[in-house]
């Protein structure tokens, strides 16, 4: 065959190859169809044979982005096609000695190697692809998870230290309503704050969960998240509610890092929301020492200890979480001369501001 003609033929038969990225499997039976009419029309071998590394390059790209059973289907075909032709080839030209010619079964055995390969490739391929959509849709699953956990925290605390001063107030006023009104105003005044500011914070809260940002990977504004500026406010509303709050500052007074400071207020207000529930005392402490690498606070008391010191309920396990989530360490039980102890320390460095 002249070169001219032999360089279209070639341009023609590889011209399907163009569309092998988005249509690998018609490709594909087109090119073994090729090498198929090749050798009908009785090409030789050794002039038919650029067809198989272009269908063994369309096996690997099918097997990588197709269904296992594609892959598996389109290896047989090529395996068949790729052998049968050239057997039948080579029985026309010299019989079925032939077969038995070394060289021959050699080269049978590198073509079935060569088609294997190209269709393991292109299986590591499609396993790797998707071993990485499964950690994706995993870490996005952790990320709604931990998303739930970080709202259900933030609502917990919000609430729980609101509604509990709200219900103590409520029975304090109710058993003072007709004996002394300027203590039931005082408690209806307390109630109204309280209820008010609970509120708030829970538009807040709502207000962050609507916005189109407020995703696992961004966090609620500074501006959003209490701190322990609002100390003074926790101390007062305790104080209506029957417990005084003793504060303790010890170390530096340094700008803190917006996600310490609010874990600190929440470790801080969900401590003595159990105080005021379930220590029955009148009196607790509240250390906060800072140093430059670590925020450590203390809350103790020496009423009768909570219920769960074991560390179940969600008051203490959302404490937990919550240092667990800044690399701290938590503690929290009874005393051993009686009462309960919350301690936490929240390294400072490395903390996002």
């Amino acid at each position: 065959m002249p070169l001219p003609l032999l360089l279209l033929a070639a341009l023609v038969l590889a011209l399907p190859l163009a569309w092998a990225r988005e249509r690998p499997q018609p490709v594909l039976v087109l090119l073994l169809a090729e090498l198929t009419a090749a050798t009908a029309i009785g090409l030789r071998p050794q002039q038919a044979w650029p067809l198989l590394p272009a269908a063994a390059l369309v096996l690997t790209h099918l097997t990588a982005t197709r269904d296992h059973r594609d892959g598996l289907v389109a290896m047989g075909a090529t395996l068949v096609v790729g052998e049968v032709p050239w057997t039948a080839a080579l029985v026309r030209e010299g019989g079925w000695g032939r077969l038995l010619v070394p060289g021959f079964l050699g080269l049978q055995i590198l073509l079935a190697v060569g088609i294997v390969a190209a269709w393991l490739a292109g299986t590591s391929v499609r396993q790797q692809r998707q071993y990485a959509e499964a950690l994706r849709a995993h870490e996005a699953a952790r990320a709604v998870t931990d998303e739930r956990l970080r709202i259900a925290r933030e609502l917990h605390d919000m609430v729980a230290h609101g509604i509990g001063v709200i219900a103590i107030q409520a029975g304090a006023g109710h058993r003072v309503l007709r004996t002394s009104p300027d203590g039931a105003e005082s408690a209806l005044r307390t109630i109204e704050d309280s209820s008010r500011r609970t509120l708030r914070e829970l538009r807040g809260m709502l207000d962050i969960l609507r916005s189109a940002d407020a995703t696992a990977d961004t966090p609620p504004r500074a501006d959003a998240l209490a701190g322990l500026g609002e100390l003074d406010h926790l101390t007062a509303t305790t104080r209506a509610a029957g417990v005084e709050v003793d504060v303790r500052w010890r170390g530096v007074r340094d700008a803190l890092p917006s996600t310490i400071d609010h874990a600190a207020f929440r470790i801080v207000q969900e401590s003595v929301t159990n105080v005021v529930r379930h220590a029955g005392t009148a009196r607790c402490h509240v250390t906060i020492d800072q140093s430059p690498d670590a925020l450590a606070i203390e809350i103790t008391d020496d009423g009768r200890g909570a219920p769960g010191a074991g560390g179940g309920g969600h008051g203490i396990s959302g404490m937990r979480e919550r240092v667990a989530l800044l690399d701290g360490r938590f503690s929290a039980g009874p005393r051993p001369g009686g009462g309960f102890r919350v301690h936490a320390s929240l390294p400072l460095t490395g903390a996002a501001r």
